[in-house]
């Protein structure tokens, strides 16, 4: 079984449980407790894979989300409850979905994919969102999944036609006195009319209230949203941006991504598609999307390069870790998995690589850039909005390390690769999933491969 990154994650929790090997400091694996039995919970095979995985830290209880279901577990893998999401008659073409207007299309009995799970917690809520109509979310109580509300009357209720499970991720900023948002990124699957790739949403305190996912702002000219130009699609008429993984820190919100550039090899006059890792950094407080940036990220050890991102956890530096690459053991360390050269995304190379960087060292670079372009150097550089390239304004002001952009100057791309520090390669059994943490002020990393084994 191949485990999703955050089917990963519940697994590391419970390493004591499930390591069965380990490598010694000479590579060898030595086995652990080899008679020690796993715990298992197996779904109904007839619904198909299990997609996402969440873990409630104040209870420990396990939302698994699948085919066609969503499962609440006890830590020990017992089935609570169980909620039942589909199947349902439905047609990917239509657009809004049959259930808000008629469709001509043809509806057949449809799998509701679950492409993203995530617990409210200031609520007691899972928002569970699944492939069914174009993407719509379902708000389940936590006690017993009882379905809180289902938002599908407007169009911003419907997130995404993909219907791949790792096709959207969503990071929850949370305030105590006031709603909490939902960033949510996702692929567009060639839509970019109906679906932004980027957008912050309301999180209501009521479930069914009429502003639920709406966005934080939306008047004729400016939205809390990224939209992909639809001429990119000329240039790349596949182009997409796949979001890897998400998260929160200080005032920013960040996602990784990977996407296709077109790039001239040296030597070459045609241009040929490649995949490159980026990050993309916002403003937690941005409702206009001005604080839009990307840099592209990357390792590489003995002249290989490694540039497709796999998966990706932030994590603290710990003591030790911190003191050798010079920064304090509480600053945020992203580790994150590529696999080798720039071009298979969909079949990625086995030759891959565990990296890490510092993520003030990446907000270092975004900042130099913001710099330089409203000193009106250079140009936006953002590659796609290559049908336009958008010279860099000049402004005098102060760009401190959270400035958060202007009516100018965005949306803005990084155009020199940060590097990361490659701590681990493996090149026969590829590395597909990651997560970190600290342990007596060192740093643990747990790395899943894509046979099934757990390195640590």
């Amino acid at each position: 079984v191949i485990m999703s990154p955050a089917m990963w994650k519940w697994t590391c929790l419970v390493s004591h449980l499930l390591l069965s090997t380990t490598v010694s400091p000479l590579g060898r694996q030595q086995p652990l407790h080899p008679k020690r039995p796993f715990i298992t919970f197996t779904g109904d095979q007839a619904e198909g894979n299990f997609n996402h995985l969440v873990v409630d830290e104040r209870t420990g209880h396990i939302y698994l989300g699948a085919v066609n279901r969503i499962y609440k577990l006890s830590s020990d893998l017992k089935v609570l409850v169980t909620h039942q999401t589909g199947p349902d008659d439905d047609n990917p073409k239509c657009y809004p979905p049959r259930i808000v207007q008629t469709c001509n299309e043809p509806l057949t009995p449809t799998n509701n994919i679950n492409k993203m799970l995530l617990i409210d917690y200031k609520e007691n809520r899972l928002i569970a969102c699944g492939s069914l109509y174009q993407g719509i979310c379902k708000l389940l109580r936590l006690d017993d999944l009882f379905k809180l509300g289902e938002p599908f009357h407007k169009k911003e209720h419907y997130l995404s036609g993909v219907n791949e499970s790792g096709s959207v991720f969503g990071v929850i900023v949370s305030y105590s006195n006031m709603d909490d948002k939902l960033f949510i990124a996702t692929a567009v699957d060639g839509k970019p009319e109906y679906f932004p790739t980027i957008s912050s949403r309301k999180l209501t305190k009521n479930s069914e209230a009429d502003g639920m996912f709406a966005y934080v702002f939306h008047d004729e000219f400016v939205a809390s949203m990224i939209k992909i130009p639809s001429d990119t699609f000329t240039i790349i008429p596949d182009f997409d941006i796949y979001y890897i993984y998400g998260f929160s820190s200080g005032n920013f919100v960040y996602f990784l991504t990977l996407q296709p550039e077109m790039i001239s090899p040296p030597g070459s006059t045609t241009k040929e598609q490649v995949y490159t890792s980026k990050l993309v950094r916002l403003c937690k407080e941005d409702t206009a999307f001005n604080s839009y940036v990307e840099v592209p990220i990357g390792c590489e050890k003995n002249g290989v390069e490694y540039r497709l991102l796999q998966a990706a956890y932030l994590s603290k530096a710990g003591a030790i870790l911190a003191r050798s690459l010079g920064v304090g053991p509480e600053d945020d360390i992203l580790f994150t998995v590529f696999s080798k050269g720039q071009k298979r995304k969909m079949k990625s190379l086995d030759e891959s690589a565990l990296c890490i960087f510092v993520l003030k060292k990446i907000n270092d670079r975004i900042k130099d850039r913001l710099q330089s372009c409203y000193r009106g150097e250079g140009t936006l550089d953002l590659a796609w909005l290559k049908v336009k390239d958008i010279p860099c304004s000049s402004a005098l002001l102060t760009i401190d390390d959270n400035f958060c952009g202007l009516d100018m100057n965005a949306p803005l791309g990084v155009s020199s690769m940060v590097r990361g520090l490659p701590i681990f390669t493996e090149d026969g059994d590829r590395m597909t999933s990651v997560i970190a943490y600290v342990y007596k002020n060192h740093s643990l990393a747990f790395v899943g491969t894509k046979s099934g084994k757990l390195k640590k």
